[in-house]
């Protein structure tokens, strides 16, 4: 998500390296982490530096902030859920979301104030809440229900709807208390990983297949209570060739059947992917689907329309 954001603002990658969720846990120390920050630190191609957790163990978070504090170069930090005091204590930018993580580091390396992409951000959120106005009026149901092709983006959905006040059920589940009881049936707001073992074992990764995300699709379409659809689809290589066409002929046929459902998505991609980003978008909102320019955006949508939906 944050490198495409970055080549779609402009901007490239010097190095990308994913060190794994559980890097950061006590057990494993965040060796892959600290190393690939010093690595980072070192390499003259790199100007501006990204670091994106979940939360680090307090006995890593002390090995991070010893090496963090010897970095020169500008850095972004999103610890993803973490209290807004955690990056404060490093000399970095705290990002909020992988969106503002991504402009921040685009607005340094261009030696840009950052202060303008964060009101940027804050207008377009207003233009999202009109947006929302707009056709809160023609949906008749009141629940979100989230399907998505791996755990950063519906992690990330789940946060952005908790700052706003809506809890949501997961199989992964931001707040331990709302882990869904049975994976296949949706609660109120639900938001679900397809990527996780339950759903993979045996079976090609959803961002490749996406018959069970067609076949969920249709399922909570019949559910009365549903408002909106919320999705991803990521790009690239390895990822279905043909996205759109997976799943447009799902959606139309359920908003032939249920005009007032809304469909929303974000596409995690860039025009110089294979399947290529604007031929995808222009396709799904062909299909009637709001594309949102990123996760953060779209979970945004999705919110206020839960909250008008409330009034």
């Amino acid at each position: 998500e944050v490198s495409a954001i970055i080549s779609n603002n402009g901007g490239g990658i010097s190095q990308a390296i994913g060190t794994g969720g559980r890097d950061l846990r006590k057990e494993i120390g965040g060796i892959m982490f600290i190393d690939a920050l010093e690595a980072l630190a070192n390499d003259d191609r790199t100007e501006v530096i990204c670091l994106i957790s979940k939360p680090p163990h307090p006995e890593v978070l002390r090995k991070l902030t010893k090496v963090l504090n010897q970095v020169k170069k500008p850095t972004v930090t999103l610890f993803m859920g973490a209290d807004k005091g955690l990056s404060e204590r490093f000399d970095t930018i705290a990002a909020q979301t992988l969106e503002e993580a991504a402009m921040l580091a685009v607005a340094l390396s261009n030696h840009q104030q950052t202060k303008k992409v964060l009101e940027n951000l804050q207008n377009r959120k207003e233009q999202i809440k009109q947006q929302a106005e707009n056709f809160s009026n023609k949906i008749n149901g009141k629940y979100i229900r989230g399907l998505f092709s791996g755990g950063t983006l519906c992690h990330e959905a789940q946060l952005v709807m908790a700052k706003s006040g809506i809890k949501t059920y997961s199989n992964t589940p931001v707040d331990k208390d709302y882990k869904l009881e049975d994976i296949n049936t949706s609660h109120e707001h639900t938001l679900i990983d397809m990527g996780e073992d339950e759903f993979t074992s045996g079976r090609p990764h959803p961002m490749i297949d996406f018959s069970l995300r067609r076949k969920r699709m249709l399922e909570e379409a019949q559910d009365k209570e549903t408002a909106i659809i919320l999705f991803d689809v990521v790009l690239g290589y390895g990822a279905n060739r043909d996205p759109a066409g997976e799943l447009i002929s799902v959606i139309k046929n359920i908003k032939k059947e249920n005009r007032s459902l809304q469909f929303v998505c974000s596409i995690t991609g860039t025009g110089k992917d294979p399947q290529n980003m604007e031929k995808v978008k222009a396709a799904l909102e062909d299909a009637g689907v709001f594309v949102m320019p990123s996760m953060a955006a779209a979970a945004d949508l999705c919110s206020y329309i839960v909250h008008l939906l409330d009034k």
